[in-house]
């Protein structure tokens, strides 16, 4: 069982290693049915921790997954699993935190809701199991679409406290409050990506070309002290930072998805 698990996990690295190289649509779908384990296993634990049908948190966590596959990056050393943990709950929670909002119910419903509790209890016992929609439509004279927009709307009635518990950690809990956005943290959390996205982009160009782009624009050096720092002129100190952006924007251009025949 050992081998067969690590056998998975380095079939799946392969994969992520020849997504990263040459994305596809083919390939990321199967890196998608690959992981669908992982998706499955927190979106049935979430669904005990909420209202929402599993089966709408397992839809949703698949978004997250495929936004970790295309986030990945297996020379950072870490396992794709605990990189992509995150991105799948990230998902279910801002979904959870999405259908949040309280309902204001009209009297009639609220009417047929306490009506319905007495019926609900003696259709029951009357029939040995849970009475049906149609059944408890029919013992209230109205329709079974109405029927449902009321058990719909009782069921979203209360606002959640920002201290609701949503999702148990195995060394804390996450409340509905920390799932709620902060901007400045977002916007910090956005410099930093592009800050690692610039450096990644650094680290593919030659030694000369990268220290006369830090030079410059990091250190704010002229180009002929650069030039006398790396022993080139200062006209090939400006050739070679003109090409080393180049070559730093094609880099960070995302690139397009190649539809597999």
């Amino acid at each position: 069982m050992a081998t067969q698990t690590s056998s998975l996990r380095s079939r799946g690295m392969e994969m992520l290693m020849a997504y990263k190289q040459q994305p596809s649509i083919k390939l990321r779908n199967d890196l998608v049915r690959l992981n669908a384990g992982l998706v499955r296993k927190i979106a049935h634990r979430v669904s005990h921790q909420c209202a929402e049908p599993y089966e709408d948190l397992e839809q949703i966590g698949y978004l997250g997954l495929i936004r970790a596959i295309e986030r990945f990056d297996p020379s950072q050393g870490c396992a794709f699993s605990s990189f992509a943990v995150p991105y799948i709950r990230g998902e279910m929670l801002h979904f959870l935190r999405d259908r949040g909002s309280s309902v204001k119910i009209p009297r009639r419903w609220q009417d047929l809701q306490k009506a319905s509790q007495k019926l609900q209890a003696n259709l029951l016992r009357h029939y040995g199991r849970q009475p049906s929609d149609h059944e408890m439509a029919e013992a209230l004279s109205i329709s079974v679409k109405e029927w449902r927009q009321v058990k719909m709307a009782n069921k979203n009635r209360m606002p959640l406290s920002l201290d609701a518990t949503v999702c148990h950690q195995t060394d804390s809990t996450i409340t509905l409050g920390d799932t709620l956005p902060d901007m400045h943290y977002q916007l910090l959390q956005a410099l930093e990506e592009d800050r690692q996205q610039l450096q990644r982009a650094l680290g593919q160009l030659e030694d000369k070309t990268r220290s006369a782009i830090e030079f410059v624009f990091f250190k704010g050096l002229s180009r002929k002290e650069v030039a006398e720092r790396i022993g080139v002129s200062p006209m090939t100190v400006t050739r070679r930072i003109q090409r080393g952006v180049e070559q730093m924007i094609a880099y960070l251009q995302p690139q397009t998805l190649q539809t597999d025949p």
